[in-house]
């Protein structure tokens, strides 16, 4: 079987969210598209609201993955614990709440893995070893496919990922820089990879925030509780084309809508 999965960047803001409600459904029609990741964990800018998640899997998302703000919304703790389609990375401790990975049901009956994890390189380095942690998780239940969402800041930590990975998964892409990559590839042994999806949010920003406020980080100023800037958005997203008996990624390509 052939398959069609997207994969869409971190939402950014009210304005982001607006924009995936209003431009995924289209999106997805247009790449026949099966299967639905969408990194959610900025929607409230930082963290993640229960009714912003509602909007973002009526819209079309199946599964919803998170990154470094998966708390600053304690909202989403409970409403993390009773949806099996939110995961937030996997490698957390093992005393956080919610799960990092799950097998969902796709069409035709394939089983396709779902695997959240978080980089340690240029961030906080209170997690397991993703590498070591992915190892684990394969080692478990089997699925038809497996698709990583790896909220990373370095590239080399998430394209040394992607080889390590390479014939044991399907698709991994990097999320968190919210800047969009250009660097599709398949590898040797079938694993679709870009390093940033980018992110869905506005175009006029840094990574999405109101400029100002980041220049005065950068020129010392007082720490300021950012805010989403205004204005027209874009969507940054990535599709997958998948051949499930080999199992095996075909193309990678991006599909932004600006």
């Amino acid at each position: 079987m052939i398959l069609n999965v997207l994969a869409v960047g971190d939402v950014v803001g009210e304005s982001g969210l607006d924009f995936l409600c209003k431009e995924l459904p289209a999106l997805r029609r247009k790449h026949d598209v099966q299967f639905t990741v969408v990194n959610g964990e900025n929607a409230s800018c930082n963290g993640l609201h229960p009714q912003q998640a509602e909007a973002i899997f009526s819209a079309g998302a199946d599964v919803i993955t998170m990154g470094n703000h998966t708390w600053d919304k304690l909202q989403i703790v409970n409403y993390m614990e009773k949806c099996p389609y939110i995961l937030r990375p996997a490698n957390y401790t093992g005393r956080a709440p919610g799960k990092g990975y799950d097998i969902f049901d796709g069409p035709r009956g394939l089983k396709i893995r779902v695997v959240n994890l978080i980089g340690r390189v240029a961030m906080d380095t209170n997690f397991d070893n993703p590498f070591t942690k992915m190892d684990a998780i394969l080692r478990r239940e089997q699925a038809d496919l497996t698709l990583v969402d790896f909220h990373a800041e370095a590239t080399s930590e998430k394209g040394a990922m992607a080889w390590y990975l390479d014939g044991r998964a399907q698709a991994l892409w990097g999320t968190h820089t919210h800047v969009p990559t250009a660097d599709t590839v398949v590898l040797p042994k079938g694993l679709g990879f870009v390093t940033d999806l980018g992110m869905t949010g506005p175009r006029n920003s840094v990574i999405g925030i109101k400029p100002g406020m980041a220049i005065n980080r950068f020129l010392g100023g007082l720490p300021q509780r950012f805010q989403p800037a205004e204005g027209p958005c874009r969507m940054d997203a990535v599709l997958y084309t998948i051949d499930s008996d080999t199992p095996k990624c075909l193309t990678v390509q991006r599909v932004d809508v600006q």
